[in-house]
């Protein structure tokens, strides 16, 4: 199904949204709890998946796969049934970049983790992608289970901090689980340990490191979501033995 023609506006810097300008019959696809802001004609429904399922037995199996994905059963479908062009914001619950992607430049595919989809054009099919090795399934984390976006139009995926790309020429990137954002279909996707045990147990760089070859482009997020909140985290707990210690409650 050809995904319907969307223009867009990135909104911000720090923390960034994307304006969606849709004509009268278009839809946008979009995470639950993304929205921001409608404008007057902008309707939304609640279905299960991303609508390009037919009958009850594809739409259980898309809502499936979405659960392993560790994600909501449904995406939520705003579609302009005005006479006018109306607008729609998104943004991701935490501070970063918005990034559209025009998925038919890549060939019509895109793999990302599981948090990093936003929302994209009606047509597009949001669905998994297992990866091969099993080194990347048991100790990847997220990374064993990744989305995949396919369809010929655009789609938007959030990056935390500051977005940096990649692109490989037949080469190899290692990089933290979760800087990961996304990568188009030519990278070959692995997990493997960062280095030397005194380097795993002394580095601060963890213990395991993502490994991509080929050739195609990667996205990289300066600041994962997790690492702000075990920053934050330990902030926290940090102030609470300091407390204790002043004998204050």
């Amino acid at each position: 199904m050809p995904s319907h023609q969307l223009d867009y506006e990135i909104l911000g810097a720090g923390a960034q949204a994307v304006e969606i300008i849709l004509d009268p019959g278009e839809t946008v696809i979009a995470e639950a709890g993304a929205m921001n802001y409608m404008t007057e004609g902008i309707r939304f429904d609640t279905r299960m998946g991303d609508g390009s399922a037919s009958g009850l037995l594809g739409k259980l199996w898309g809502a499936g796969k979405r659960l392993l994905t560790g994600e909501s059963l449904f995406l939520t479908h705003f579609s302009n049934a005005g006479t006018q062009p109306a607008r729609v914001g998104f943004a991701a619950p935490y501070p970063g970049t918005v990034v559209p992607i025009e998925l038919g430049s890549l060939g019509g595919h895109l793999i990302c983790q599981k948090d990093a989809f936003l929302c994209a054009a009606f047509g597009t099919q949001v669905g998994i992608s297992f990866s091969k090795r099993i080194g990347a399934g048991f100790f990847g984390g997220e990374g064993f289970i990744l989305q995949r976006l396919e369809g010929d139009g655009l789609a938007f995926v959030h990056a935390g901090g500051t977005l940096i790309r990649k692109q490989l020429d037949n080469e190899t990137l290692r990089l933290d689980t979760g800087c990961l954002v996304a990568f188009s279909s030519g990278i070959d996707y692995d997990i493997g340990l960062a280095g030397g045990l005194k380097s795993m147990l002394f580095g601060g760089e963890g213990i395991l490191l993502a490994t991509l070859k080929g050739t195609g482009t990667v996205w990289i997020q300066s600041l994962p979501f997790s690492r702000l909140a075990e920053r934050i985290y330990e902030a926290t707990f940090k102030a609470r033995e300091e407390v204790r210690a002043g004998g204050q409650q």
